[in-house]
Parts: structure tokens; sequence; C-alpha cells
């Protein structure tokens, strides 16, 4: 009984060192299983919800958002000249979690370690904008060993609240948009979630802080083809449009580059009865203004008309 007890338990012993030993193994990011993405359930979507006929992609569907209705072609508030910019619909002033790792003494994230995320579009403290959290491991620390946010916590590392913001909207592998300012990558880029790499865009038309822990917000004034108080009206009406063209005479209060800009445009809704006298800010504040702060919604601008 006593051999058979130590065989067990020296057994036990090995099972557990290698899975400790596997736990603390670097893992190949082009290796590892994609995570899957749904941005329009109904636990993830307010906007743009899936619904029967409304032409939304499935599950884990890769996503063209250079098609409608994830691209909106609004003015400039200045000048009235076109500019465009992706819907990723409403989203939390309440940033997420995005984890950066360093070695200890270095001042550069550990080289070909992808950044940590802790959840997934639908899952509870879900938002496409993430606050950097700086994580300081060991100078002997190998790319790639940790990949899960949970793990990460528990590990005793130091960490370092940043105020600095990314807008990275976790999508479905293979989904595109192509449109970018400043020469901007706009290829997948990929983050652990759970030992799984999530996809996501990154948009960095301007350097995002954080305002009192908070995403910052800046007004969108737009007009529905519906207006919100009648029946079927508001977004699931879309956007009123310049006949046979994508034009909406949607207007953002900044640009990138303005004081105050922020991709997350707080809305405000005027009345579809003044659309033809807007074409830029000041025409559209002296609109009938039926509603503000309806939502805030993630719009990064990704082309201006000079």
């Amino acid at each position: 009984m006593k051999a058979q007890f130590a065989f067990g338990l020296a057994g036990l012993l090995l099972i557990t060192s290698h899975a400790v030993q596997a736990a603390t193994q670097p893992v190949n990011p082009d290796k590892a299983p994609i995570a899957a993405v749904d941005r329009f359930s109904d636990k993830a979507a307010h906007l743009q919800l899936r619904k029967p006929g409304n032409g939304i992609p499935g599950p884990n569907q890769p996503v063209d958002f250079d098609t409608g209705p994830f691209i909106t072609q609004g003015f400039s508030p200045t000048s009235g000249a076109p500019v465009r910019y992706y819907n990723f619909d409403a989203q939390s002033t309440v940033p997420a979690p995005d984890y950066v790792l360093y070695r200890e003494g270095e001042d550069k994230p550990v080289a070909g370690q992808l950044d940590i995320i802790d959840s997934l579009p639908g899952e509870k403290g879900y938002n496409d904008f993430r606050q950097v959290w700086k994580v300081w491991v060991p100078k002997t620390y190998v790319a790639n060993t940790l990949t899960d946010a949970t793990e990460l916590r528990k590990a005793g590392y130091k960490f370092e609240k940043t105020d600095v913001l990314r807008n990275m909207p976790v999508v479905p592998d293979k989904s595109v948009a192509r449109l970018r300012l400043n020469h901007e990558s706009p290829e997948l880029q990929r983050a652990w979630y759970h030992g799984e790499v999530a996809k996501f865009f990154a948009f960095n038309e301007a350097n995002l802080s954080t305002s009192d822990g908070s995403v910052p917000v800046s007004p969108i004034f737009v007009a529905f083809n519906v207006n919100p108080d009648q029946p079927n009206g508001g977004p699931a009406s879309g956007f009123k449009t310049e006949a046979n063209a994508l034009q909406a005479h949607n207007v953002p209060a900044t640009l990138p580059g303005d004081p105050g800009y922020s991709p997350l445009w707080s809305v405000a809704v005027y009345d579809n009865a003044d659309w033809s006298t807007v074409h830029d800010l000041a025409s559209a504040t002296k609109a009938k203004i039926l509603a503000t702060g309806v939502a805030d919604v993630n719009c990064p601008i990704v082309s201006i008309t000079p």
C-alpha cells in the first residue's frame, strides 16, 4: 500500500511539474487558436443589431467595414467638405484594460509580445477603447509566455496604470477596414485573449488619453430618414443622405488635430426637416435639435477631403 501511495504521489508530482512547465512555455501566436467574435449579437450590438433580412454578417463572419452601414460620409465642421468615418456602434466611456508587458529596467515593450486583453464584444466590461496598463515582468521573461489576463493578474507583477487610450475594436478574423488617416496600417492587429489570438483594428488618427479616467467624447449632429419620435424612426431608418449618393448631412464638431477631438461621439439628433440647411457645424447648431446625448458611438475619422 505504501509503495502504491508513494508511486501515486510521485506520479502526481511529475504530472504537476509538467503542467507548471507547460504553463511557463512561450506560445507561438501564429499557431494559437483565433478567438471567435460577434459584434452584432443582442449582447454586443446597440445600433447594429443583427435581425432577419438586415444584411448584418453572421457570428464570426468577416466584416467589410467599407460597406454600409459601417461607414458614413458627413461634413467637415468648418469647411463643409466631405469626411468619412467608420461606425463601430455604441461604446461606454469606461475603458477596458490593455496590458502591455515591459521587462524590468527597460522602457520599451517586450519585443514580439502581444498585448493581453480580457474581454470580447458582448462580454462584461468590453470596450473598443482600452486604457494601457504597463506590466513589469522579470528580465528573464520570454515573449508570449503569458497569454491570459487572469493569470497575468495573479502573477504578482507590478502594474502601472497610464492615461493612454487606444481605439482597438475587436473584430472577426479576415475583416477589412481599409481607410486610415496619416498613412496608418489598415492591417488586422493581434492581442492575447485567454490563450487565443483576438484580431482588432488600430486607429491612431489622434493621440488619445483618458479624462478623469473616462473616454472623452465630442459632439456629432446627425439626421435620420425618419425622426426618432416617429414610428420606425431613428437609427433603424438610416441616416438621411443625398439622392444617389453616400453623402449624409452629419457633422462632427471636431476633426483629428483639433482640441477636444475624440472618435467617441456624443450623438445629437436634429430635425430632418432642417436637413437641407445643414452643411457645417454652424448650420447644424442652428437646426432644431430633437435630442442630445442619445448614444456615444465609436466613429474614427478616416478620410478628410481637402
